[in-house]
Order: structure tokens, then sequence, then C-alpha cells
């Protein structure tokens, strides 16, 4: 009996990268316990050299412990052989192919994707900001940063530094397990770069390799069972766009504008091209909105009402919303050079409260079930 409470005990305790019981994941083995009290287990790992490694063992033995009249704990930490690391990426896969991407139409996930129409506007910041924010609202949050030439997601999420390279995510036989920072499971370039230590390099690729490189974040990562995958685009309508376009066509698209008049014509580009694929603008948020300083007055140094201009001109079809105007902030920009979501380092800001507020608007929409496929069975 003691035996089987400590399997039960160790069984659930859970695999920090895939996020699930290592029962459900078959990585307990051989569990005994002998006259002293002591229990004997028996771990498998999904690869060698496992960065989770000190982490399950710290667990395991703590669980172990905790039933009773066990005194201490030996523990064997073994390998998956390739046959179990197959049937694991299978039981991960929910039985889709490999190399299939599983934000199909029918998928529960919501997939966002984040644009603009230039450079520069605060588009990567704000979806840092956000994917953080949906995360301490109890969603489970994929972010992809697809601005390949320009990736920054990384840094921005703490990931990583000027002289340090991200993590690269865990790879188990085809699948790739990203880092997670803040609760957002996060994919980038820039991961795959700088291997040699230092920070990563540029990436001067055309329109083929990005396009793979999108398909490959999209159908390759585990990012598990999510409420809501954010995209960070690059800014315009270039091949990234059009990729994501085909591959994601009911998407749902936020545009970030800035409130100059200049800055918003160019934005509202970036909410038509998505409506050419069949992707459905969501809304739009206005970044570097006017700042209310100490004595009351307003620092307006993009002018203002870009936002809901751009909102208005992409509401010919149907309405747009704008979901929220975020302030220029010297503390969200400060934050994000020190790679910290100024939701979580300094919720009290205004563009804090700003972004929270159009995290909230966005988790209250709902995506529309014409054309879904609902997951129904008859018994």
């Amino acid at each position: 009996m003691t035996a089987a409470a400590v399997r039960a005990a160790v069984a659930a305790v859970h695999d920090p990268e895939l996020r699930r019981p290592l029962g459900e994941l078959d990585m307990v083995r051989d569990v005994s316990v002998d006259d002293a009290g002591v229990a004997h287990v028996g771990v498998a790992l999904t690869i060698v050299g496992c960065p989770a490694a000190d982490r399950i063992e710290r667990e395991v033995r703590a669980a172990a412990l905790t039933v009773a009249n066990v005194t201490a704990v030996e523990l064997e930490l073994g390998v998956m052989s390739p046959a179990e690391r197959a049937a694991l990426t299978e039981k991960l896969r929910g039985g889709r192919p490999a190399r299939q991407i599983p934000f199909g139409p029918e998928s529960l996930t919501r997939v966002i994707v984040v644009t603009s129409g230039k450079g520069g506007v605060g588009k990567s910041t704000l979806t840092a900001n956000l994917a953080t924010a949906l995360a301490a609202q109890g969603l489970q949050v994929g972010l992809v940063d697809a601005d390949v030439h320009g990736f920054s997601i990384p840094a921005l999420l703490g990931l990583g530094g000027a002289e340090t390279p991200p993590p690269q995510p865990t790879r188990i036989d085809g699948l790739m397990i990203p880092p997670v920072a803040h609760g957002v499971r996060t994919i980038s370039i820039g991961m795959f770069l700088g291997a040699d230590g230092h920070a990563p390099g540029a990436v001067a690729w055309r329109g083929p390799m990005l396009h793979r490189t999108v398909t490959q974040f999209l159908a390759d990562v585990w990012f598990g069972d999510i409420d809501v995958l954010l995209i960070d685009m690059p800014p315009g309508t270039g091949d990234v766009a059009i990729s994501v376009g085909q591959l994601l066509p009911h998407a749902e698209v936020v545009v970030v504008t800035t409130p100059q008049t200049a800055a918003a014509d160019i934005a509202v580009r970036s909410g038509l091209v998505a409506r050419q694929t069949g992707q459905r603008v969501l809304g739009v948020i206005e970044n570097m909105a006017p700042l209310t300083l100490p004595d009351g007055t307003r620092l307006d140094l993009f002018g203002e009402g870009g936002g809901q201009q751009v909102a208005d001109a992409l509401s010919n079809d149907a309405p747009v919303p704008l979901l929220g105007s975020v302030p220029l902030s010297p503390q969200l920009r400060s934050d994000a050079d020190e790679g910290r979501p100024v939701v979580v380092a300094h919720p009290d800001d205004a563009a804090a409260r700003a972004i929270v507020e159009v995290a909230r608007a966005i988790a209250g929409t709902r995506r529309p079930l014409l054309g879904r496929t609902l997951p129904v069975r008859v018994r």
C-alpha cells in the first residue's frame, strides 16, 4: 500500500516544461518501499540533459516524502528510449500528424495576430505585455514572435539580454517545447541564434525561408492546451503577413497605431490586407496616446485621435472598436529595456492599467462559432 501511495504522489508531480503530470506522460518507472521506509523511485526524463531535471528531482523527492512511513527517497533518473519518446510525442500531438498546424478553424484556441502598418509604434512591447496580462487573468497563453527580421519578444519578456542569448526550446524528437516567461509560452527566431554564447545576430532571409519558419513555429512547437495564441507580426504587409494569412485565415487581427494621422493612415492598410485573407479585425489599440502630467496637463506628443480614426476606417463592413488607448509612459519604456513587462513590474502605471483593460476587453470577446466544428461526441 505504501508503494502505491508513493507512486500516486510521484505521478502527480508536473513536468515543468510539458506542464502535465509525470504519470500522464509515462515517466514514472519502478517504485518500491523497503522495510526501513526508504522509497526507491525511478523516473525517465524525456531527453539527455533535460533542463528540468533538477526541478523534477526536487519535486519528486518532496512528493514521495509526503507519504506516511516514508523516511528517505532514493531516486534513479533515467532517459526515455526512442520508442518511448515517439509514443510521448504522438500523445502530445493528440493524434495529429507531424507538421500539421493545430490551430485550424476547429481549434478552441483563439489566434490573435497583432499587426501594424509601420514600425516604431510599440507593437512588440504591447504584444508582450498583452500576453502577460492575459496569462495573469488565468488564461493559458502562447506567443509567436513572427517578426523574424526584427525579433524582440525574448528580450521584452526577460528571456536573454544584451549579451546573453535567450534559452533554446527543448527538442523532443520532432517537437519543440518553448520556454516560458511570466506564464507565456514563447517562441522566436532569436532563440536559435547566438549559439556561440553571444547576443543573437541578424537574419537576412527572403520569402520562402520566412514562410517555412512561420510554418515551423506553428506546426512543430508544442504549446499545449492554450486558450490564446498571440502572433507578433512584422510591420507592414509583406511576406510574413501573406504567409500568416494563408496559414491562419480564421485568425483575429488587432491593429496597433499611434495617435499621429500619418501613422493611422498606414495602419489601416494592415487591417485591409488581413481582411483580404479572410481574417477578422478584432479591434484597434492606440499606443503613445497623450500623457497626463502630475499638474493635470496633457502631453500629446503624437497628437490624438489616430486610434479612433483607424477604427472608423475599418468599420465599413463590420464595426471595429477602439480597444483602448495606451498613454506615453517612461516606465513602460524603461521596463521594456530591462526585460520586464510593465503590467507585472509596475501594475499601477497608467500604461499598465490601460494594457490590462485592453486584455480584459479581448478576453471578454468571443470568436464566432460559424464555420467551426465543435468537439461533440455522440454516445
